[in-house]
């Protein structure tokens, strides 16, 4: 999952993005609503946390650009405009959720979450293959019944393949989804998190490599 926080005041995002990247979502922060524009024209996001009242271009003209531009990331506002009128408002303008500050940190995450499962792609809350279940709600990963630790970006990575269902996502893919944007596209970190998974998944391995093309799930 990739989300862009847009957020004027620099302590605040600062604590999202440390908050939302140990929850294994990538994450990339801008301060205006100008550069949010820049970046969602570049890259693709599966949500965006807007704040209203931004400088530059405003919050809500952002939201109204996203919903025009029929970008398929959601957005969820979040703002210390937090009246009845505010959140009808906020709605009104074409956004999929709103949070009101202050706000409980695991409440934005567990709604971050519910956007990314109204994804097409998205699928239930327990992925499963082969022998393998992945409860995204509790960042759990079980073998053959048996709790495998993985880090952030292990899961990060390991829920993507998941749910592609065993079709082949190339390392550009990956590191698209699950890095942020000062990510060096040439950095060998995808095969790093590829071989340390399959070490930590054991045998008989379920990563495989389609020579030239990427990485799926299957049994071979």
């Amino acid at each position: 999952m990739r989300v862009l926080v847009v957020e004027d005041e620099q302590y605040m995002a600062r604590v999202l993005e440390i908050g939302l990247r140990r929850e294994a979502i990538a994450v990339d922060v801008v301060h205006d609503g100008t550069a949010a524009l820049e970046k969602l024209a570049v890259y693709d996001y599966d949500a965006v946390v807007l704040d209203r009242d931004l400088p530059g271009v405003h919050g809500d003209e952002v939201c109204r650009r996203v919903v025009a531009m029929r970008l398929e990331c959601r957005v969820l506002m979040l703002t210390a405009a937090g009246r009845l009128g505010d959140k009808v408002e906020g709605l009104g303008l074409g956004a999929d959720d709103y949070l009101a500050k202050p706000f409980d940190f695991p409440e934005l995450v567990a709604r971050l979450r519910a956007l990314y499962r109204r994804n097409p792609m998205a699928h239930a809350p327990v992925l499963t293959f082969a022998d393998l279940a992945f409860d995204t709600h509790r960042r759990r990963v079980l073998r053959a019944g048996q709790e495998v630790r993985l880090t952030p970006k292990e899961l990060a990575v390991l829920e993507l393949l998941m749910r592609a269902d065993g079709g082949v996502l190339s390392a550009e893919y990956l590191l698209d989804k699950a890095w942020d944007a000062y990510t060096d596209p040439l950095t060998n970190a995808v095969r790093l998190i590829v071989h340390t998974l399959r070490r930590k998944l054991g045998e008989p391995r379920l990563v495989q490599t389609a020579i030239s093309a990427g990485y799926y799930l299957g049994t071979e």
